[in-house]
């Protein structure tokens, strides 16, 4: 048996089959939901659901189990939905997770009973389609690489992201922020994605990982064509940003695709204190 922590449940051995999940790990992260104030920063930033349906925090959080369990894609929900002993602990505490403002206008939200736990498929692609922009896609131009802006909804992810960071920084205090600045091929078979320097289709996100927290500091999905190398100078002068303010030592890691003049010049000028 575990030690009660800050939600209402708790583990503890069964002689029956019967309400037995493979997820038991998962309520451990809703008590790190809980503990880091996690659900106050997506209600406070995040501004993609509709008047009708699934909350932003539901979704988010839907997402973010889905990913821990192991989802390659979103009907993998199906299976969290599908596991009684998972969706009994997430159903049992939504209560506390939610304000008593949004428990009042759930029902509200649902033109018939609601009969799940966890968002559809259908839905979450739905409530994701809301952070593209499609007037960015009149701006690609053929054989260029093109890198679209944020949208509003995506900068409020990003603003979570932050508070989350803000909280680890305030358990585990570091003054110095080693950047890992790197981007990953995802091979896909998508028929709109464009092939990169391998010659298969992907998508090449450049990311940002702050090494002695162990977390990503900054994230950016690009199309398969677009070089590693391309804008990272913009990304150094981003990045940096959504450090917590007592961080003073801000280092850049990086491979061949960080070898370039005005980057090197930007980080060894002094033009930013923390830069070192």
């Amino acid at each position: 048996m575990m030690t009660q922590g800050v939600l209402g449940f708790q583990y503890e051995g069964a002689g029956s089959a019967a309400g037995m999940t493979s997820l038991g790990g998962l309520p451990v992260y809703l008590e790190l939901v809980r503990a880091s104030g996690m659900v106050d920063a997506i209600r406070q930033h995040v501004r993609a659901a509709g008047e009708q349906g699934w909350l932003d925090a539901q979704m988010v959080l839907a997402l973010v189990f889905l990913n821990l369990a192991g989802g390659d894609c979103v009907e993998d929900i199906e299976r969290l939905e599908a596991d009684g002993g998972f969706v009994a602990v997430l159903g049992g505490i939504e209560r506390e997770l939610l304000s008593r403002a949004e428990r009042r206008r759930l029902k509200k939200r649902w033109r018939r009973e609601r009969e799940r736990t966890l968002p559809s498929p259908a839905a979450i692609l739905e409530w994701l389609e809301r952070y593209h922009d499609p007037a960015a896609e009149d701006q690609r131009e053929i054989g260029t690489a093109f890198i679209p802006g944020l949208t509003a909804e995506l900068v409020g992810l990003w603003r979570v992201n932050q508070a989350l960071i803000g909280f680890i920084q305030s358990h585990h205090k570091t003054k110095t922020a080693t950047l890992d600045m790197d981007a990953t091929l995802v091979e896909t078979h998508k028929r709109q994605a464009l092939h990169c320097y391998k010659g298969f289709k992907a998508y090449q996100p450049l990311n940002c990982w702050w090494a002695e927290q162990g977390v990503v500091l900054y994230s950016e999905f690009r199309d398969g064509n677009v070089p590693a190398g391309c804008e990272q100078l913009r990304v150094m002068k981003e990045a940096p940003a959504r450090l917590p303010g007592d961080v003073t030592k801000v280092f850049l890691r990086s491979d061949a695709a960080g070898y370039q003049q005005e980057l090197m010049l930007y980080c060894g000028e002094g033009n930013n204190p923390r830069l070192k």
